[in-house]
């Protein structure tokens, strides 16, 4: 496994998986902005780990562990989020529980093993 790379990439894509899902949904009004947020990220995630095992970065056994982990990491993440949207910084800083999560969840799965 190679703990910094899936981090920052499951960080990254939960993050812009977020921002795209909030956009799209705010046509459906306030509710939509958060459900589409919502949505978006936890899309982000299950597509992360799978781009994450194809790239070998994580192992094929730890995806199921990775994909929990990382949906957990952002269900505590959003309400962070939302609670800092006055502050540029939080929100981003937030979706960071979303990297830790996924390495939780696959150390949990892969019995934290930290083979390549």
């Amino acid at each position: 496994m190679k703990p910094l790379p899936v981090f920052l990439a499951s960080w990254a894509l939960a993050g812009l998986g977020a921002a795209v899902g909030s956009i799209l949904g705010n046509a459906f009004g306030n509710l939509g902005l958060f459900a589409g947020a919502i949505l978006g990220g936890v899309l982000a995630i299950i597509g992360a780990v799978m781009l994450l095992t194809k790239l070998r970065w994580l192992p094929q056994g730890a995806r199921p562990g990775a994909i929990a982990g990382g949906i957990v990491g952002f269900l505590l993440a959003a309400p962070i989020a939302v609670g800092n949207l006055h502050t540029p910084i939080m929100p981003v800083l937030s979706c960071g529980l979303v990297g830790a999560g996924v390495l939780l969840g696959a150390g949990m799965v892969s019995g934290g093993s930290r083979s390549s």
